[in-house]
């Protein structure tokens, strides 16, 4: 998946300075998609070049002036179309899995203070989900939302990054209590 589809996706909540994505990035899109500010800003000149996206200025007195982004129809057609194609399978390709693979070969302690990390992470991000799903809520139940709301992707995408990160905690102590096992019987 290209990043421009991710940015296309998150502009259907509305216009947005590339701070803004930057920012829901971080916060919402985090949960499937990783970018850094600046791809962010490389992507959206290119996809302003492309005729997906339309910057409007806003001039202020004090700060440089302000771009905002949205999509035109080109950008809606596009994004319409990657949704039609068939995804490509997601693969893992995490650092701390090949770490833990060579764990019997290796520093068995830092390959458990690298969990312990992860599992740290992992619970911050829980923490972070639930209070983003709190909010979407507003006070209502699930049902009441999912039948009043214009847009329910976000939610869905918010539940797959919870599930994920919950995962990711239940996985790391798990690990933690196999190694902490192993290291007993040494």
């Amino acid at each position: 998946m290209a990043l421009r589809n991710a940015i296309m996706a998150t502009l259907l909540e509305g216009e947005a300075s590339g701070y803004d994505l930057a920012k829901e990035f971080d916060t919402s899109v985090a949960n499937f998609w990783m970018a850094t500010p600046q791809q962010l800003y490389r992507e959206l000149e290119k996809m302003e070049a492309d005729g997906l996206i339309q910057a409007r200025v806003i001039q202020q007195e004090r700060r440089p002036n302000k771009r905002l982004f949205s999509l035109t129809d080109a950008g809606r057609r596009a994004l319409h179309d990657f949704t039609a194609e068939p995804p490509r399978p997601g693969a893992i390709r995490e650092e701390l899995m090949v770490q833990v693979q060579a764990v019997d070969a290796g520093d068995a302690e830092a390959v458990r203070a690298a969990i312990i990390e992860r599992k740290e992470w992992a619970q911050a991000k829980v923490a972070r989900y639930e209070r983003l799903r709190t909010r979407l809520l507003d006070g209502r139940s699930e049902e009441e939302f999912l039948a009043h709301a214009e847009r329910v992707g976000p939610y869905l995408t918010l539940l797959r990054g919870l599930s994920f990160e919950q995962e990711n905690v239940r996985w790391a102590e798990r690990a933690l209590t196999v190694l902490e096992r192993r290291s007993t019987r040494v």
